[in-house]
């Protein structure tokens, strides 16, 4: 089983993101604070899991945690900030949704959760002063392969993922030539022969390579 804390404090959040790697839609990201009883030898990094094992967690973190939060970062403010910013910027909003401010936060990755904060977007959520200068008090550590190692960063991947695929499903019917609701916006050869075929969507990120010879886009 995962453990269930890195920090020693009991108010301590794991955050994760899902659809980093794809072409189309949100990027993902979640925050989970979990109580210091929690068990649950099924929880583990999303990838790891069925489809039917994540949907059977989903409303067992949901129920157990503290608090938890999910956030969508949308294709324009992906292309304005990069994919990488947007991963963080995400999990930075989760962070601030909770209903109670974490002692300790630990993320999934190599990069720290306050390492980039107030950038300068037009999309998406302005983070005011205040907001800014709560996520830097907060102690934080990133773990490389986290969401395989402790339980909240694992249920922050299990919520992040389900909550993404949900979204993925329903922009599905808008444009199923695409089958979103298979491949979810990754660049599987189905996909990118659909955008061959027709064309980027509103949903595409723009700045990513939807095609291996971008011109034929145009």
């Amino acid at each position: 089983m995962l453990q269930l804390n890195f920090s020693g404090y009991n108010l301590e959040t794991g955050t994760d993101e899902a659809g980093r790697g794809c072409l189309a839609g949100p990027v993902t990201a979640a925050a989970v604070i979990l109580p210091p009883d929690f068990e649950n030898k099924i929880l583990n990094d999303s990838k790891q899991l069925s489809e039917k094992a994540r949907e059977k967690l989903k409303p067992i973190i949901e129920e157990q945690a503290i608090s938890f939060a999910v956030t969508h970062l949308y294709p324009k403010e992906i292309d304005e900030i990069n994919i990488l910013n947007a991963s963080m910027k995400g999990m930075q909003e989760c962070v601030l949704k909770l209903s109670q401010i974490p002692e300790f936060i630990i993320v999934d990755g190599n990069r720290l959760l306050n390492a980039k904060l107030g950038l300068k977007n037009t999309v998406g959520k302005q983070f005011s002063k205040e907001e800014i200068e709560l996520l830097k008090s907060i102690p934080n550590q990133s773990i490389i392969k986290g969401d395989a190692k402790f339980l909240s960063i694992a249920a922050a991947s299990v919520l992040a993922k389900t909550y993404r695929d949900e979204y993925m499903n329903m922009i599905h019917e808008e444009f199923p030539m695409y089958n979103w609701k298979k491949n979810k916006g990754y660049p599987t050869k189905e996909h990118r022969e659909a955008i061959r075929k027709y064309g980027p969507t509103k949903y595409h990120r723009m700045t990513f390579r939807l095609l291996p010879d971008q011109l034929e886009l145009f």
